[in-house]
């Protein structure tokens, strides 16, 4: 099989970089959110503050379909800007809230900028399919590497800059991501108005809904286990909260590298299936280790870094799968879709895991996770991916 081309390894790592530079604006709050915005008028409510930092997900998910339906009708490129700059300022306004309730505006206003679906979309415009799970990977890589970055940086800038700092830097990187669109991203191809497909053929297609299912659940358990991973470093590991990137940065670097055998073997010698079908199984795996044998710092540790690989195979697999699937002039609706299920899936499994911690303990939560893990497999194991088509 060809290698990739230079225009699309320009092309890979630019739009990496864009979702890259808008992550970790998102991440660098998440490790000191909680303590900083209790400084704010009225952050002595909990649940305000809570609402505060999931405001960005549950407006991402309304705003990801019409974003990806807008990019099939007007162009990734201007609808990608019009998020960025929405994201920009809702940071902005978060950097000058004077209480809490602006903080909720601005937090509600940054997730309205949803571009994923759009940059998905316009990472399949420009790359071949033998190569797109590839581009993917590289866009997976990216957000796991700033979110490792991230739990290193953020206390100390925080404690250099303060909230409102921070928010400012994050408000900076949004428009530095627009330079880097119009600078190294060639332009998008674009569809007549004859071309697009309908909404309802992509939202009731039975193979993309089983692939949104699997999103939707692989982000459930993401969250549900943040509920008592943090917990469990602590009790059973006997690592300070303040430590615990000592486990997530070499966990995630550590789990990047050892993916990439993965997503070649998908990619090149054409075993996508039994990869993706590994990597569901594999998540399973790890909620029955967490369960059962999970005692001490370096058990957790390992169960950690395999749930990380899974993880991020399944995050290039299944936009990739998107893609293919999907009718070509479609693909921002179909990722829209997608996009707006993840945040459905985030939203859920940290509802979930909250409810399952109070009510039953922590041994619920990797009960119940298994249990959608395995309905998925189930579901896995009959996706065909179609044939890639080998372009020249």
């Amino acid at each position: 099989m060809d290698a990739m081309t230079p225009a699309e390894r320009r092309t890979g790592g630019a739009l990496a970089a864009i979702f890259g530079l808008r992550m970790l604006g998102l991440f660098l709050v998440l490790p000191v959110f909680s303590v900083l915005a209790a400084g704010l008028p009225g952050g002595h409510d909990i649940m305000l503050v809570g609402l505060a930092l999931g405001a960005y997900g549950l407006t991402q998910a309304f705003f990801q379909i019409p974003f990806g339906m807008a990019s099939d009708r007007w162009g990734r490129k201007p609808v990608i800007v019009a998020g960025l700059l929405l994201f920009a300022a809702g940071s902005f306004m978060a950097a000058a809230a004077p209480d809490i309730y602006w903080m909720i505006i601005g937090r509600v206003l940054q997730g309205a900028g949803a571009i994923s679906a759009a940059v998905s979309a316009l990472a399949a415009d420009l790359t071949r399919e033998q190569h797109r799970t590839k581009v993917m990977a590289m866009i997976g890589a990216s957000i796991g590497l700033v979110f490792a970055l991230s739990l290193v940086i953020a206390p100390p800038l925080a404690a250099a800059i303060g909230l409102s700092g921070l928010f400012v830097l994050i408000g900076c990187l949004a428009l530095g991501a627009i330079i880097l669109l119009f600078v190294a991203v060639p332009p998008a191809p674009t569809f007549s108005a004859a071309a697009r497909g309908s909404f309802a053929t992509v939202l009731f297609d039975a193979k993309l809904a089983q692939l949104n299912f699997g999103v939707f659940t692989l982000h459930l358990i993401q969250m549900a286990l943040w509920m008592v991973v943090p917990a469990a470093l602590i009790e059973s590991g006997g690592l300070p909260g303040a430590e615990h990137w000592k486990v997530y940065l070499p966990a995630v670097l550590l789990s990047l590298a050892l993916m990439v055998p993965a997503i070649i073997a998908a990619e090149r010698h054409g075993r996508l299936r039994p990869v993706y079908v590994g990597a569901v199984a594999l998540l399973v795996l790890v909620q029955g280790g967490l369960l059962l044998y999970s005692n001490g710092l370096w058990g957790i540790g390992l169960w950690l870094l395999l749930f990380f690989v899974a993880f991020n195979i399944l995050e290039a697999l299944l936009p990739s799968l998107i893609s293919r699937l999907a009718p070509p002039a479609s693909k921002g609706a179909a990722l829209g879709i997608y996009n707006t299920t993840q945040s459905l899936g985030l939203f859920c499994g940290a509802l979930l895991g909250g409810w399952l911690v109070k009510s039953y303990g922590p041994s619920a939560v990797h009960i119940v996770c298994a249990a959608a893990g395995i309905i998925w497999l189930g579901l896995a194991v009959r996706v065909t991916p179609p044939p890639a088509k080998i372009s020249s």
